[in-house]
């Protein structure tokens, strides 16, 4: 604007008004377009942030409605629905708890306290957009929307978008840098020309001097001296890159709407190009790697192997009611039945909708069974023990049902149920032949789950106290183990080799037992069947947990699969990857996981299974829940980092070559070959139709065939400082001899004459 306003005075002054305002106008039209595509850019970029948000506040959860039970989106909720509610779901709703056991809800967002809060018949008040900390339950919707606490407060708040990614810092920290430069070569040469202007050195195209001491006017002498300054901001807006963060913008916008459709919801910015330089992914198995569709193929029950898996023919009715008794009450899922005789519509995680299933094949009637006894207390599966039981109360008695990982069920089992129904005592030979079925089974690939149960003393039990009351875990009788089949997911195996070519590790980390694990890593091409398979490549949770700190650290690069693992291990594991130089990505679905989802370089949390407090430690929601989205991810990431190094090098190859052109011929000859307009146009062009055009290059195969990018590798590498040195010095060379050429009267003895007919 400085430049315009001079030039446009220089002009009128010197040409008049109809000529004069050419060059000054000129400038003032480039500046508007300048000023206006940044401004369109920002506005639509804007719109995307606020599109990007509303997906984010989309919560899926599961509704009541008539009778029925679907998922519904939290901005489709009325007042008068039943929500249920289970460990790591936001409260989508001011309500009311109507059923629950062991809720306890964190409601630090609201209050600012960190401690949990128990809820019960006494305080049955739930707040929008607090925490699920343990246990389960369903609410009445009492407020939704603006009418609720959350609501409320929400609305007195507006979201930041102006973060500011590492790459974006750096490239301002750049383009600050050549700025500088740029300033003060522009006053060096202005000081030199101002100095050979008023010393009579700067000549006229006729040969006489433009200013002469004494001689020259006040006014002509003051046109000389403004002129120059315009020389000198002309280097200034050359040498300033302010293309830069324009085209990091762009090609960030442009990525993450692209990755929107391959399945990718990035949360924070930065994610997108750290993503490029991940060196290692710590992935889930369960509907990561797998489908997460499971069914039960196996059943080892009452110290027999059924065949099929449910013919249960052969066990007395006492013990299959046992049996049944468990699966129906010690569930978070449901079962309806149609009244028109259709299909049975199971909820539920895949693990529980299997339970259910197999359940219903050997004959439960689910609302009887739950009818006939009451559930007096509850422990919630905890990833950390991997089980969770319910105590039932009978006409008779009551039952402690548990249920969870087989081998860990399986040590707290003192006896084991007979075909007959009578309880047998668990012998040394028979732990370890249910052991070698569990083994079998993991080595096909199956989940193991075992339930067991025992009876317990009603008086015993402390019904004031009933919360605190910790049910009894050991002395338990085995009732059987099933095997759950969870196919993997098509695909997969492609996709772990396409990042090993990109020099990217896969590693497995799972609550399943070691042989599970192992055979799904196998099948996904994560391990190698050639490769030795002992530790420290495959190892337990446990045995990685109780290592020293630098013993870790000098196994977790050598970790490949890691089972029978709590989200603290997996925390541990990703600290130790970190403290070793890799950029770490994290895939987690649980609320346990969010640490290791906010320690990780990239947080990717699943969009279909993942808990609300999953997604909110993420930096990018998976919204399928497949691997092969990850990988894109990485692609996504790559393509950012490259397509700003081919820009830098265009706008640095144009900026410097503008730069060398004007500073040798302003000191060499006293003026500039390229005015202020024409490298204003230069810039809009460049700063542009420039940058949508290299900013906005899809991701292409070769991406995947080279190394990651490290994290402290420099942004322009030393082949793109080759390039731009050859880049700028013959085309500058070339340039300057044509301009000098261009404008010299006597070289070759070319003149300028009049032309005439």
């Amino acid at each position: 604007m400085i430049a315009a306003a001079i030039s446009l005075t220089l002009g009128m002054t010197t040409e008049g008004v109809d000529e004069g305002w050419y060059d000054g106008g000129s400038i003032f039209l480039a500046v508007f377009l300048v000023i206006l595509v940044t401004a369109t850019s920002d506005y639509r970029q804007s719109l995307q942030f606020r599109h990007l948000n509303e997906e984010k506040q989309n919560i899926q959860v599961e509704v009541v409605r008539g009778g029925k039970r679907f998922g519904a989106s939290i901005f489709d909720l009325v007042v008068g629905d039943v929500v249920p509610l289970k460990i790591g779901d936001q409260v989508p709703a001011d309500g009311v708890l109507i059923s629950g056991h062991s809720l306890a809800i964190d409601e630090s967002s609201m209050t600012g306290e960190s401690k949990v809060v128990h809820k019960d018949q006494k305080a049955p008040f739930l707040m929008s957009g607090c925490k699920v900390a343990d246990g389960y339950g369903s609410m009445l919707v009492t407020g939704v929307g603006t009418n609720t606490e959350w609501g409320q407060l929400m609305a007195n708040l507006s979201e930041d978008n102006g973060e500011e990614t590492p790459l974006q810092v750096r490239l301002n920290g750049v383009a600050t840098f050549i700025g500088l430069v740029g300033l003060s070569v522009a006053g060096a040469v202005l000081v030199v020309l101002w100095i050979r202007y008023f010393t009579g050195h700067t000549e006229n195209p006729d040969g006489t001097p433009q200013f002469v001491a004494g001689t020259t006017g006040v006014k002509q002498g003051f046109m000389g001296a403004i002129r120059i300054l315009t020389i000198a901001v002309t280097i200034v807006v050359v040498a300033v890159p302010e293309g830069l963060p324009l085209a990091v913008t762009l090609t960030l916008a442009y990525s993450m709407k692209k990755m929107m459709r391959d399945k990718a919801l990035v949360r924070r910015l930065s994610s997108c190009e750290t993503m490029g330089s991940a060196t290692t992914i710590c992935s889930d198995k369960t509907g990561t790697l797998t489908l997460n569709k499971m069914t039960v193929v196996e059943a080892y029950f009452a110290g027999t192997k059924l065949d099929p898996c449910d013919d249960v023919s052969q066990m007395s009715d006492s013990a299959a009611s046992l049996i049944i008794e468990g699966i129906a009450q010690n569930t978070t899922g449901t079962v309806f039945l149609p009244e028109d005789g259709g299909a049975a519509e199971l909820t539920g995680s895949p693990t529980e909708k299997a339970i259910l299933s197999w359940g219903l094949k050997i004959g439960m009637d689910f609302d009887d069974v739950r009818t006939k006894s009451s559930v007096i207390h509850v422990f919630p599966f905890n990833s950390e023990k991997k089980r969770g039981a319910v105590a039932v109360q009978l006409d008779d008695g009551v039952h402690i049902h548990w249920k969870g990982a087989a081998e860990i069920v399986l040590s707290s089992c003192k006896s084991w149920l007979s075909v007959d129904g009578s309880v047998q005592s668990m012998s040394a030979e028979k732990h370890d032949e249910f052991k070698r079925s569990i083994e079998d089974m993991g080595a096909n690939s199956l989940r193991c789950v075992a339930f067991a149960y025992c009876s317990f003393d009603i008086e015993k039990i402390p019904m004031e106290d009933i919360t605190s009351w910790e049910l009894p875990e050991d002395d338990l009788t085995l009732l059987g183990i099933i095997g759950i089949k969870d196919p993997c997911r098509p695909g997969v195996r492609d996709a772990v080799r396409l990042c090993t070519t990109a020099g990217v590790k896969v590693r497995m980390v799972t609550g399943d037992n070691i042989e599970t694990a192992k055979a799904i890593a196998l099948e996904c091409g994560i391990l190698d069947a050639n490769s030795v398979i002992s530790e420290p490549v495959v190892i337990e949770g446990k045995v990685f947990r109780e290592m020293s700190e630098s013993a870790r650290g000098e196994a977790a690069d050598k970790i490949i699969v890691m089972g029978r693992s709590s989200p603290n291990d997996k925390l541990l594991l990703v600290q130790a990857l970190k403290r070793k130089g890799h950029v770490v990505a994290v895939t987690g679905d649980g609320t346990n996981d969010a640490p290791a989802l906010h320690e990780a370089d990239i947080g990717l949390s699943m969009g279909i299974s993942g808990t609300e407090v999953a997604k909110e430690s993420s930096d990018i929601i998976i919204l399928d829940d497949d691997f092969t989205s990850v990988v894109k991810v990485v692609r996504w990431g790559r393509s950012v980092y490259a397509n700003i190094q081919k820009f830098i090098q265009f706008q640095l190859t144009v900026n410097v070559a503008a730069l060398v052109i004007n500073v040798v011929a302003a000191v060499s000859s006293g003026d500039v070959p390229l005015n202020a307009v024409e490298l204003l146009w230069v810039n809009l062009i460049m700063d542009t139709l420039g940058a949508l055009a290299l900013a906005t290059e899809p991701p292409t195969d070769n991406l995947m065939k080279r190394n990651p990018v490290g994290r402290r590798e420099p942004l322009v590498t030393n082949i793109m400082w080759r390039n731009l040195f050859v880049q700028v010095s013959i085309p500058s060379l070339y340039n300057w001899i044509l301009l000098k050429t261009l404008s010299c009267s006597d070289m070759f003895g070319i003149l300028h004459r009049p032309f005439t007919k």
